[in-house]
């Protein structure tokens, strides 16, 4: 009951999420193996029920991960990484999903609890040296591309990260070069470690 109570006065009496007061509960962010300060938030009825997918997902209802994905508290960041992803076939959540900066051990954890979210998706990206490729991965061209409509052209080399999958083309992804987002093709890319 101590952890609840330390939340709670983290949080303000508010959803960690979206800032609702309604009805909130401890969430421990998975996967962990034991509830603390930094893995767990207090979250409400809504935002809970849409994470764990019992509920219908309301686009506008996460407008608010463009200011939760700025919080200091790791689980916060977490979960706001995932959602995002989960939404970034709107623009808005794309566009906040490539701002938005995990160190290393947080977007490991943020990945680890993504499984659900690939298991939806029957086929799996690939990159040219057969490596699977998941939503917010780095990948590297391996060959200079011309942008179809746009003067612009992709060097070999290139670094494109937080690379968004399409969903209903395993050949395909989308990342932003140059400030643009275009179409690349997986046999063209190498995931970078």
């Amino acid at each position: 009951m101590i952890l609840e109570q330390q939340l709670s006065q983290r949080s303000q009496s508010e959803c960690e999420i979206c800032k609702s007061g309604d009805a909130l509960e401890l969430y421990a962010v998975p996967p962990q193996t034991a509830k603390t300060e930094d893995n767990c938030i207090m979250i409400c009825g809504t935002c809970k029920s849409q994470i764990e997918k019992a509920e219908e997902m309301d686009k506008n209802h996460w407008r608010c991960l463009t200011a939760s994905m700025w919080s200091e508290v790791p689980a916060v960041q977490v979960v706001t990484w995932r959602m995002l992803n989960r939404l970034s076939a709107e623009g808005w959540a794309a566009d906040n999903l490539d701002t938005m900066y995990l160190d290393d051990d947080m977007l490991a954890w943020a990945k680890a609890g993504k499984d659900d979210q690939a298991a939806e998706v029957a086929e799996v990206h690939k990159d040219a040296l057969g490596s699977p490729l998941l939503a917010g991965d780095s990948v590297v061209l391996t060959k200079t591309l011309d942008v179809k409509g746009s003067s612009l052209n992709a060097k070999l080399g290139t670094v494109v990260k937080n690379i968004r999958l399409v969903e209903d083309n395993t050949d395909q992804i989308e990342g932003r070069i140059e400030g643009q987002v275009i179409v690349i093709l997986t046999k063209y890319v190498r995931k970078q470690n």
